[in-house]
């Protein structure tokens, strides 16, 4: 069976390594230059399915949980399993209980407790808590070594191709094209998210904290040798220019009630991208006419890729043994005006 996938980012990667691994001959098409050209090169890299699931629909937390192991073994030793800290400053110790009632599978620290997990941390806050199974990664190495990893396995790219890369021939095209499919997959919108990179060599953090923060859920992200990710703002936009003023101060200042030492920090990156999102903010897998669509990961790309395309791959070549009667969506997620349908099950081909 010959594959094409259409985009290069965490989606089209994810789903190009399952549909190999099952012996597919696949190729990937992609309109820039370089793999994870789009949102996915501006990522946080959480894989905190516990942490997500505070605000995201149960499905997240479903879908997301296995991300960490399926990372982990197709790219040994770039997963971090440290956890997330999730802190608030004393005004608002209140949110900590809040943000634990609607999720779980965390620790109440106290403020010892938080010294000893993060030393630099070390009485700034009272209260935290700490979701002790979640991990994180870097998005840009891991999109590197997983583009390496896939051409190593004789996946052909085509980087820089145009919209209408040829597909005849192929058994299945898959579009996995984010943010560039708005205003041809129905219902699909953009949500912007913005981030910055701080670089100081006075902080140390040894995995991702979430300040919970009145107007923008913060979070860092370690990078190593003293770089940190500060994101992100959500914004209904698919707006992709530069960062504004007001989000990079309101990121900054928030980074500072984290630790003033980020006050000093050089700022050595800000960037922004458009998330592709659904009404429901749920991936929605989908047929339209010929082509297969993977799409809306929102905010939740890394996280949820790897379940969402084990249940692709594991479709698409249903279909092909079905000789294409078969069409795929996560329930409720197909206009009306599209047929042959059939329920995207949780936990399929896993």
């Amino acid at each position: 069976m010959r594959v094409l996938i259409k985009g290069a980012g965490v989606a089209g990667l994810t789903l190009a390594h399952e549909l190999t691994a099952r012996g597919a001959v696949v190729e990937v098409a992609e309109i820039a230059r370089h793999v994870g050209g789009g949102a996915s090169w501006f990522a946080g890299g959480m894989l905190a399915p516990w942490c997500e699931s505070e605000s995201a629909p149960d499905t997240v937390l479903a879908l997301g949980r296995e991300a960490a192991d399926w990372w982990h073994t197709v790219l040994p030793g770039h997963v971090i399993c440290k956890g997330t800290l999730v802190v608030a400053p004393q005004r608002d110790t209140g949110e900590l209980a809040r943000f634990a009632a609607r999720t779980s599978g965390c620790d109440w620290l106290d403020a010892d407790d938080i010294a000893a997990l993060e030393p630099d941390l070390a009485g700034r806050f009272r209260k935290a808590l700490h979701f002790r199974d979640e991990a994180h990664l870097d998005p840009r190495r891991a999109i590197t070594a997983l583009y390496s990893t896939l051409q190593a396995s004789g996946v052909r790219f085509h980087l820089g191709a145009g919209p209408d890369f040829p597909e005849a021939g192929f058994d299945h095209v898959v579009d996995c094209t984010g943010a560039n499919a708005i205003g041809q997959a129905a219902e699909l919108r953009g949500v912007r998210g913005e981030m910055l990179m701080l670089e100081t060599p006075d902080v140390s953090l040894s995995r991702p904290v979430r300040l919970l923060h009145p107007r923008i859920p913060l979070y860092i992200v370690p990078r190593g040798d003293g770089r940190f990710m500060i994101g992100a703002t959500m914004i209904e936009s698919d707006d992709a220019g530069p960062v504004s003023a007001r989000s990079l101060m309101e990121l900054v200042n928030a980074a500072y009630t984290l630790h003033p030492t980020f006050g000093e920090a050089r700022v050595i990156e800000t960037g922004a991208g458009v998330r592709p999102a659904y009404p429901d903010n749920l991936p929605r897998l989908s047929v339209d006419g010929s082509t297969i669509r993977l799409n809306g990961l929102y905010r939740h790309g890394f996280l949820l890729a790897p379940s969402m395309a084990k249940d692709a791959a594991t479709r698409i070549f249903s279909m092909q043994a079905d000789n294409g009667q078969q069409s795929l969506v996560r329930p409720s997620s197909l206009d009306p005006s599209e047929r042959n349908i059939i329920p995207l099950q949780i936990g399929a081909g896993r």
